[in-house]
């Protein structure tokens, strides 16, 4: 079994998901239960699938796990920008997160390349 706190990725996506959640904390009122919930729910995931794949016996299962991680990763970036592009993140904070989510899904993507046989 791995440790999942061992892993960068793991660890940037951890920070990426409270970033998220201090990022959203302004939202809208009417975006409680949309944008704002989806977006969180998305960041939360990436770190969440590392956890429980991590949990798991053997490369194939662990790279099932990231997979997911990965496309809720994308999910996490597309609506980031839209988030950004409906004027409810300032530039500054996006530029900050978009460069952290797009680490992100360039660390996902080498650690599932690297454990395929």
């Amino acid at each position: 079994m791995r440790n999942y706190k061992d892993y960068d990725v793991w660890q940037k996506s951890h920070v990426f998901a409270l970033s998220i959640y201090r990022a959203t904390r302004s939202f809208p009122e009417d975006e409680m239960y949309g944008l704002r919930s989806q977006i969180r729910r998305a960041a939360t995931s990436i770190p969440t699938n590392i956890t429980e794949g991590a949990a798991r016996e053997g490369d194939k299962q662990f790279a099932r796990f990231l997979n997911i991680a990965f496309a809720s990763a994308n999910e996490a970036a597309y609506l980031l920008t839209l988030s950004y592009e409906l004027g409810f993140i300032a530039n500054k904070e996006f530029l900050i997160l978009n460069d952290m989510i797009n680490e992100i899904i360039k660390m996902l993507r080498s650690l599932i390349h690297r454990l395929k046989p």
